[in-house]
């Protein structure tokens, strides 16, 4: 996993062998998102979308830490585009991530918290090294949290678990957000990048439709049945996986997203 870090206050990306790589940083202020950086950050996942070469997408932090949230200097600020305000260009890049059509892994290391906790929570994977810190904190501002984001937060580890984290806003550490679900690995420090790479390259080595079609199926949507089964018959995806299972070797899957 590249560890490259961006210029202050912005969002990068890196493409490498199948992976991108997308860098929040704003190290100075533990990669804290500025209105500039919700902007932008749709953006870059619309053209990895696009991208043929990518096959998953893993978002990470500079130097430390993942993204302590919100640069809380920006709530003070009018937005320069009417009709945008820091919550809303929030939810409009976590629900940028949800949608990206290949599989997605947050690689966490300190602080992953608010907006952060936000965006790690959209992706479909979240790995963490041990150390890190979790919190969801609206209430220590007096802000109503997005019912699309409570809803996700609420999938993805139980009522009690969000209602623990958004009702208190305190932070959690990585055993307990490993038992509620809100991490799936945890390693040692010094592991995490490894154990990313190693992954990625499992998961850009499977079938992006069976991927693409879990991915869809698991956000709750069940009424493209028809759109999968007619893309399964013409992929040829199914045939290679035998035929390379048969013959020991690595499958070579063509469909693409």
């Amino acid at each position: 996993m590249d560890r490259s870090e961006p210029q202050q206050g912005q969002i990068s990306a890196e493409v490498v062998a199948g992976v991108a790589t997308v860098v929040i940083g704003n190290p100075e202020k533990r990669n804290a998102m500025t209105a500039a950086m919700w902007r932008a950050l749709p953006e870059v996942l619309e053209r990895l979308a696009h991208d043929v070469e990518v096959r998953a997408l893993v978002l990470t932090g500079a130097r430390s830490t993942f993204c302590a949230g919100a640069d809380i200097s920006s709530l003070r600020e009018r937005a320069t585009v009417a009709g945008e305000d820091p919550q809303s260009l929030a939810v409009r890049a976590e629900e940028a991530l949800a949608a990206f059509p290949k599989p997605t892994l947050a690689a966490v290391r300190g602080y992953c918290v608010g907006g952060g906790c936000q965006l790690a929570a959209a992706c479909d994977l979240r790995f963490a090294e041990e150390g890190a810190s979790f919190g969801v904190t609206p209430a220590k501002l007096g802000i109503v949290y997005p019912a699309s984001s409570t809803r996700r937060l609420v999938s993805l580890v139980g009522p009690a678990a969000a209602k623990y984290l958004l009702f208190s806003g305190e932070l959690i550490g990585t055993d307990r957000a490993l038992r509620t679900g809100l991490v799936d690995e945890v390693l040692p420090e010094g592991e995490l990048g490894k154990r990313v790479a190693e992954f990625t390259r499992v998961l850009t080595s499977r079938s992006q439709l069976t991927q693409a079609a879990a991915k869809e199926f698991a956000s709750g949507r069940t009424d493209r049945d028809a759109y999968w089964a007619e893309q399964a018959r013409g992929s040829g995806d199914t045939a290679e996986g035998v035929a390379a299972f048969l013959e020991r070797r690595t499958p070579r899957f063509t469909w693409t997203v």
